[in-house]
């Protein structure tokens, strides 16, 4: 996948992450993807254990917002640098993190998130 693509690619991702559109989100990933955060350190497979997980995260989430600070392109996809702003009580919690992404056939195959929790208390 080309630079442009790949950088279209993730930040119309990063947009389907708001909004509580779980369908939107999961279009994105392969029917066999591996995906893993760090409440899922177990991770999850597929678009049915996707499915269950990012409906509940995306409800209880709907004004989070992402945006790509770095995106840098591996052999298989990238490691994306991230920023969010979350809602969290009366504030907001800006958090930056990273993510392991590979592509397969254009749609996301892996998944790995990586962020500090302790901000959530």
């Amino acid at each position: 996948m080309d630079q442009a693509s790949l950088e279209s690619l993730i930040r119309d991702w990063l947009l389907a992450w708001t909004g509580n559109q779980p369908d939107r989100l999961l279009a994105f990933y392969a029917d066999d993807a591996y995906y893993q955060d760090p409440a899922r350190s177990g991770g999850l497979r597929g678009q049915a254990e996707l499915s269950g997980y990012f409906r509940k995260l995306l409800a209880a989430n709907p004004e989070w917002k992402w945006e790509p600070v770095e995106i840098l392109p591996t052999a298989r996809g990238c490691c994306l640098k991230w920023k969010a702003t979350i809602p969290h009580g009366n504030e907001a919690i800006t958090l930056v993190g990273l993510d392991i992404v590979e592509i397969t056939h254009g749609k996301i195959s892996r998944n790995e998130v990586y962020f500090d929790t302790s901000a959530f208390g």
